[in-house]
Parts: C-alpha cells; structure tokens; sequence
C-alpha cells in the first residue's frame, strides 16, 4: 500500500479506549487531549464496575460505559488495555464488526496471523493485520528500538538483557502498595504486601510474571519471542533477566549486544542519534545518563553508558530508560493509529473469523 494519507486525518475517526479508567487508559487520554482529539470522537470504555464514572477530558466531563461488543457500534478504531481475559473476549468480536483493536495485552502478540508492531521498527506491518494489532510488552519496544538502529551496523548474533522493571507495569495498585510501604517503613511500621509475593519498597524482586519449567518467568519469554518477530529474526538468540524495582514509572535495561563484526561506540551512537524516537543521554564524566527519573512523563527511549563489551571483542553494552506506560503502551499505541492511517489500511482485507488461539 502507498503511504497517501496524512495521519492527522485520523482525527476523524471515532476512537474507543478500553481500559480508560487504568494507568495506561489514562496517559492514552493525555496523549489524545494533547492532541486535541474531539471529545465527540471518543467513547470511554472500562468494566461494569467503573462504568458512570466521570473523566475530565478537554473542558468536558465524559462518562465511562461498559465496554460490552454491542457499545462499538459507531466505532472505527479501539485501543484496549485491560485485562488479557477482556481482550480475548472483545478484539476477535471487534474485528468481526470491521472495528480495528489495537491491543495492549499479551493475548495476541504470538500469533501469526496479529501484527506485533513498533512503528519505527516494522511500521509496515501493519498492512498485513487482519483487525486486530498488537502493541509488545513495554520492556521488548525500546530493545527492539535499539536493536533495530545498531544492526544496521552488523548483523546481530546475540542479545542478553537485564531489566530493571516500574512497579506500574502491574497496574495502579501496585504503585499504591510501594507508597504505602515506603510511607509505612519511613515511619517505622511493619509494611504488608498483595500485588507481589514479597515487599518491593527499597528491594528488587527478580521475577516479573509466573516461574515456567525452565526456570525462566513468562516475561522473560516474552522479551524473546517478541524482539524476534518484530525483527524478523527467528532464531536471533536473545536471553533476558527481568526484576521489578522500587520505582513508580519507566523501564531500564542493560543491554549486551553481539554482532557479526566489530561495531565501535561512537558508530552506535551515531546510529543511535538518528534513529527515530530514540534519545542519546550519554556523558558519563558528567555523570549524564538516562535514568528513569528523567525519562518519565517523556516520549523518547533514553540510551546512554554505550561502551564496549570488554568479554567479546564485538560486543557493545548499553543502558536504557524509557517511560512504560507512554512509548511503552499508550503512545505506541496511537503511533500504531497513525501508520494505519499513512498507509491507508484501516480496514483489512481479510477480517478475523475465528476466536483467539492459545
């Protein structure tokens, strides 16, 4: 398909966010006011619980509905971020109405026939989606950001990661859990813990998601086998340790990448620098590097400390931070909105016909 259109033509199109009332639900709402989406384009969506809820948006208040397959009646496009058993019940129901969902859960992301897309890495897949379009988990997009600049340098041979993950990749109850046990550790009480197995105010836990038999957690696979489908590089070799940190929001990583040949720092950050949506932060004598203080609230993937591997001898190392529920999720999400729109394919050739496959 030939990139026409202008993506702000999509402002004509009427928008529902599932999940609106969420962390992420919430920054996609920022994202579109900042944009200055018509109010009378969108259509607040979460579970029966929520909906009547008022959210303020633009000067106006916006009611939330529940967001039940027969409220998408006028509804052209559908971002959803809420549960994965949510999205298993509504994208195939979705696409079946000719309502494109653009999904943030994992339900999806490893199947063959969804487009898993970045924009800026494979933003040309999302001609071939079939109504429904998945965004990565928020620790895979800026590794495949990164990825994808560096490996026009020299062929990747192998990925290993370690990811230093934002208690609000959980959710919002996981970021009121660290304040109140920080706030109660201050203070000299005893702190009590829900949303994971063991206290996260000023400790790390090395497990992001469930253990699987190979001792990996499932978000460890996820980084795997999402960096290797947006790449399309299926056997790229990728390994990855995921830890939750006491931190509200963004993601940091340290990367340890190998290439085919000897690719130099300042060759990396040169090919950093122009790639799209991705920021160098990179000054150690002045002790200038992306942190996730810095990078939260804002767009870009902060990349810094870019040094040479000193156990291979083509071999880079790196760190990044991005903001998890922005570029992570919601901003992603609408930068998906936008490729749709250039490469005029909103509505697919061929709609989903069956429910989704494990």
């Amino acid at each position: 398909m030939n990139r026409t259109r202008d993506p702000r033509q999509s402002a004509a199109l009427r928008i529902a966010v599932v999940g609106a009332t969420g962390a992420v639900g919430q920054v996609a709402l920022e994202l579109l006011a900042a944009r200055r989406w018509p109010a009378d384009r969108l259509v607040l969506m979460a579970s029966a619980r929520s909906a009547g809820k008022k959210i303020a948006y633009l000067g106006r208040q916006l009611e939330v509905v529940e967001g039940r397959p027969d409220a998408f009646g006028r509804v052209d496009v559908a971002f959803i971020s809420a549960t994965t058993a949510v999205s298993r019940a509504l994208a195939p129901e979705l696409a079946r109405r000719g309502v494109l969902a653009i999904d943030d859960s994992g339900a999806f992301r490893m199947q063959a026939d969804v487009p898993l897309v970045v924009p800026e890495v494979n933003g040309a897949d999302v001609e071939g989606h079939r109504g429904i379009i998945s965004i990565p988990n928020c620790t895979t997009t800026p590794l495949v950001m990164v990825l994808a600049a560096l490996r026009k340098l020299s062929p990747l041979t192998r990925v290993t990661v370690a990811t230093y993950q934002a208690v609000s990749g959980t959710g919002a109850a996981a970021v009121r859990e660290l304040d109140a046990q920080a706030e109660a550790i201050v203070a000299g009480r005893l702190a009590s813990h829900s949303v994971y197995p063991h206290r996260i105010a000023f400790n790390v836990l090395p497990q992001v998601d469930r253990f699987l038999d190979d001792g990996y957690t499932a978000e460890e696979h996820k980084m795997t086998n999402e960096t290797r489908k947006i790449l399309h590089l299926p056997d790229l070799p990728v390994s990855s340790t995921c830890v939750r940190v006491p931190v509200r929001v963004s993601h940091s990583e340290a990367v340890h990448v190998e290439f085919a040949g000897p690719v130099a720092p300042e060759q990396a950050r040169t090919a950093l620098r122009a790639f799209p949506g991705i920021e160098v932060v990179d000054d150690p004598a002045r002790s200038d590097y992306p942190m996730p203080e810095t990078a939260a609230g804002k767009d870009p993937v902060y990349v810094g400390r870019i040094r040479k591997d000193l156990s291979h001898p083509s071999g880079l190392v790196l760190w990044l931070s991005c903001d998890n529920l922005r570029k992570g999720a919601a901003l992603n999400a609408l930068q998906i909105l936008d490729e749709v729109v250039r490469r005029n394919a909103l509505k697919p050739a061929t709609l989903v016909t069956s429910g989704p496959r494990e």
